[in-house]
């Protein structure tokens, strides 16, 4: 079968490795002219199969209606007239329950925890470096309510089975030894070591490559305008250029997903949530982070790739907008600077990025109302995190077999 595989990010690029792997002729279109190059390219560097939670939780209506008003705030709210935006909130609103964070959660940890064993399978297969590191995350606590808080994300993963560890300071220091310098700022933490990190963009170019071996064409520079349906039935792709044929459509285009399907009445309740992030070279390893920490107090994760700091964060709903904010850098360099003084910020290389969130956090896979028409897209923060779960998934479904992991309540048909 001839798969078409929309987006070259890195859910797109697993996609495309793993239907290959599964026998199937496969083209990846894309508009950037090469792999990795928009939501891929600078994200936070964390592989979090243990911190991985739905934003929509109980208390966050309270708590987000306090950071509008925060300096360094981790929610950045533009509103407009726009009624994605309008539905996209009110839904998540909705999802901030007790009963449906707790469902949501369960949903995440299931793919992210297939996806942990899915990406040892391509990192033992392909022998892939990428500045990959596995010594885990750990969520950083600077007050005793955070710490009390976190108690609902213990029960979730003991509910789950995935290890974990409350720390008190010094066990954070064990973890962090740099943590040692700003040891009065911190009550505690929690540890989830079975995470890993590692640089997204290098993983998925290197990928891109070992998926070109296994025959995979990649049609850069390519303008998606549209899909080809005859019968109900999905043929192919129009674009800016000649039109591509195909047997099956994957959709993975990240938070342009929605724009695109809407044209065959599809409504996928993706939003663009914008992150950002900063690239310091290190100066001082012994103020450098070992793996990755999670400052709670900001939400923005801090993360050690090679001899480079990635510090990543915030959620600024503005629509499709990707300009760069100085207030948004200032927040990022003063969680860094607080915690980690050991990067160069002034040599730092700032960026931005569209993150496809759903309200309630669990991306979209599986098949849609148009046959032979699929999705893989919708993974907000963690795309990084589920793509090489998220790859097998939609492999699977895609090519008639069922999927490894219970995969029914992912597909978009639980918003009907």
């Amino acid at each position: 079968m001839k798969v078409i595989v929309l987006g070259a990010g890195v859910v797109g690029v697993t996609s495309a490795y793993q239907l290959a792997k599964a026998g199937h002729e496969v083209i990846v279109v894309d508009r950037q002219p090469g792999p990795a190059l928009e939501t891929s390219f600078g994200n936070a560097g964390e592989v979090s199969f243990g911190y991985c939670s739905p934003w929509a939780a109980p208390g966050i209506p309270l708590k987000a209606m306090k950071w509008l008003f925060m300096e360094h705030a981790p929610l950045i709210l533009r509103p407009k007239l726009d009624m994605a935006m309008l539905s996209w909130m009110f839904k998540m609103l909705a999802n901030c329950t007790t009963d449906r964070y707790a469902l949501n959660k369960s949903r995440m940890l299931r793919l992210a925890d297939y996806s942990r064993t899915s990406l040892a399978a391509v990192r033992e297969e392909t022998g892939l470096a990428y500045d990959e590191r596995m010594q885990g995350t750990l969520q950083l606590f600077r007050t005793q309510d955070q710490l009390d808080a976190s108690a609902k994300d213990v029960k979730a993963l003991a509910a789950d089975g995935i290890p974990y560890e409350v720390l008190d300071p010094e066990g954070c220091i064990r973890v962090e030894p740099a943590l040692r310098h700003v040891r009065e700022k911190i009550v505690g933490g929690l540890l989830t070591p079975k995470d890993e990190t590692g640089d997204c963009f290098k993983f998925t170019n290197a990928l891109a490559e070992k998926a070109a071996a296994l025959g995979v064409q990649f049609q850069y520079g390519t303008t998606i305008k549209g899909f080809d349906i005859e019968g109900g039935r999905v043929r192919g792709i129009v674009t800016d250029g000649a039109p591509v044929r195909g047997d099956a459509v994957v959709v993975a285009l990240g938070s342009y997903s929605p724009l695109l399907l809407k044209q065959v009445g599809i409504s996928l309740p993706v939003y663009p949530v914008k992150g950002y992030s900063l690239t310091i070279p290190i100066t001082d390893a012994s103020r450098a982070p070992e793996s990755t920490v999670m400052d709670e107090t900001y939400k923005i994760a801090i993360t050690r790739l090679g001899d480079r700091i990635r510090v990543g964060g915030m959620a600024e709903i503005s629509g499709y907008t990707n300009d760069l904010g100085l207030a948004r850098r200032r927040t990022l360099e003063h969680s860094v600077t607080d915690l980690f003084p050991g990067g160069d910020v002034s040599q730092a290389l700032f960026w931005s990025g569209l993150r496809p969130m759903t309200p309630d956090g669990t991306p979209v896979i599986g098949p849609t109302k148009v046959q032979g028409l699929f999705l893989n897209t919708g993974h907000g923060t963690l795309g990084w995190t589920m793509s090489c779960g998220s790859a097998r998934v939609i492999s699977d479904i895609v090519s008639g077999r069922k999927a490894e992991i219970d995969a029914t309540d992912l597909a978009i048909s639980r918003y009907a």
